[in-house]
C-alpha cells in the first residue's frame, strides 16, 4: 500500500496559490459580505466542504490535539499499514 499520489489528468488538486489568495483578498475588501459560493463561482471552482476551526484553543484543546497527534504517531510506527487501512480514505 502506497499513500502516493500518482499524476492524473484534470482539474490541479492544490487550490490555495498566492494567485488565488491574491484574488480572494481583494474580493474581501471590496465586499465584506462576500459569501462562499460567490467566491467559488468567481475562482471556477466548486465549494465541496467547509469547516469552522476555532481561532483560540483553550489549553486542554491544544493538549487535546497534541495527545491525538502522539497516539496517531505511536500507531503509525507500530504497524503502519494498519493505521493506513483504518484512517485513510480514497476518494474514486
Amino acid at each position: 500500500m502506497s499513500t502516493e499520489d500518482g499524476k492524473r489528468s484534470g482539474r490541479p488538486k492544490e487550490v490555495v496559490t498566492d494567485e488565488n489568495i491574491k484574488k480572494i483578498h481583494k474580493m474581501t475588501l471590496n465586499d465584506r459580505k462576500l459569501k462562499l459560493n460567490e467566491i467559488a463561482e468567481y475562482l471556477d471552482m466548486r465549494k465541496l466542504r467547509a469547516k469552522w476551526v476555532p481561532r483560540v484553543l483553550t489549553f486542554d484543546q491544544k493538549q487535546r490535539r497534541v495527545d491525538d497527534s502522539d497516539q496517531c504517531l505511536k500507531m503509525i510506527k507500530h504497524n503502519k499499514s494498519e493505521f493506513l487501512r483504518r484512517y485513510v480514505t480514497m476518494a474514486p
